[in-house]
């Protein structure tokens, strides 16, 4: 039986938006002064920037499921689509491989003693899983409906293996930026794996104190992205096994590079909006994941560009017929000739 992608999509993107509404109703009454959920109410002051941000955030990723669903998002330009969503993609993708790896602790390890620190900043219990549960809805539902927009949109690309990718002339640029950004990545996992396996040294004190088992998991997920977004890089620009396909390690680096960015960005504005005190050990990690992820999605926004233009100038003639080799969706166009170069083929 034959699915049919576009209700399925449809369905992807409306969940997405109906996943957004606890989250934006919470926020919504935090910033107009009503602290539900929280056993302190001038904590709600201390976060106001940071929760009128994530409004925003949420605001964005409606209107990113609603551009997979509407005729004016296949028109909108590609910038203003891919790049929010390689970003939520990174910051929902990460909580979806996390939340499972912290649920997956407290049933092998059981739940960890609470303080009076704990517990969200003062936040009620049932805060965590519903703000949580939401994001692990809205983050399914988000990254389904763009595979299947990309799959309507970018169908060639999605064909398209490694070797496709062109030898230009900025490709020793692209592999000389991509070794930095891979260098930068394994010193941030370097970093984060030894935090996620107890060690203090470049934390703030308070975080070194109180080593709770959340941030050591995303600590550890951080570490892993780094060396998958690195080694995922690495691959496309040095074509290491030309015949794959494309999509697998773009993948890898489009997910891993997201969560580098998206998490980096968050944890230097949430401390500096919250005056939380902090290392120059730690924001110097925290701005070489941001500083690594640029430079990954600059070599590879490079490398498809020129991708696009390269196959845009390719025609491959069939009986009757020529396509348009367009690296982002081609297009057929009746040939009236004999041969590529007729009057109806220009």
């Amino acid at each position: 039986m034959r699915i049919d992608e576009g209700r399925v999509r449809a369905a992807a993107a409306w969940t997405a938006v109906a996943a957004t509404g606890p989250y934006l109703t919470l926020k919504a009454l935090w910033l107009t002064g009503h602290p539900v959920g929280s056993d302190d109410p001038g904590v709600m002051d201390k976060l106001w920037l940071v929760n009128l941000l994530t409004v925003g955030m949420d605001a964005i990723a409606v209107a990113l499921a609603l551009a997979f669903v509407r005729p004016w998002g296949r028109r909108a330009p590609a910038g203003l689509v891919v790049f929010p969503m390689w970003v939520a993609t990174g910051l929902l993708g990460t909580i979806l491989v996390a939340l499972p790896l912290y649920l997956l602790s407290i049933l092998l390890l059981g739940p960890e003693r609470s303080t009076p620190q704990d517990n969200g900043n003062g936040l009620g219990g049932w805060v965590f899983p519903v703000v949580y549960g939401g994001f692990a809805v809205q983050g399914l539902a988000l990254i389904t409906a763009f595979v299947l927009y990309t799959r309507q949109r970018w169908a060639e690309l999605l064909r398209a293996r490694t070797g496709d990718l062109p030898h230009s002339p900025t490709l020793t640029v692209q592999r000389s930026l991509a070794c930095v950004a891979a260098l930068l990545g394994l010193g941030v996992a370097a970093a984060r794996a030894y935090w996620a396996a107890g060690g203090t040294a470049g934390l703030p004190i308070a975080l070194a104190q109180d080593r709770s088992r959340g941030p050591a998991v995303m600590d550890a997920v951080t570490a892993v992205m780094a060396v998958a977004a690195s080694t995922g890089l690495l691959m496309l620009v040095f074509r290491v096994r030309p015949r794959r396909p494309l999509r697998a390690p773009l993948l890898v680096v489009w997910t891993a590079a997201g969560s580098l960015f998206g998490w980096g960005c968050w944890q230097l504005v949430a401390y500096g909006a919250t005056a939380a005190e902090t290392t120059g050990l730690l924001a110097l990690v925290q701005a070489a994941q941001v500083v690594a992820a640029v430079l990954m999605l600059a070599v590879c926004a490079v490398a498809l560009v020129e991708r696009a233009a390269a196959a845009r100038g390719a025609v491959v003639e069939s009986p009757g017929w020529i396509r348009g080799a367009a690296g982002f969706g081609g297009r057929e166009r009746r040939c009236s000739g004999g041969g590529p170069d007729c009057a109806g083929c220009t």
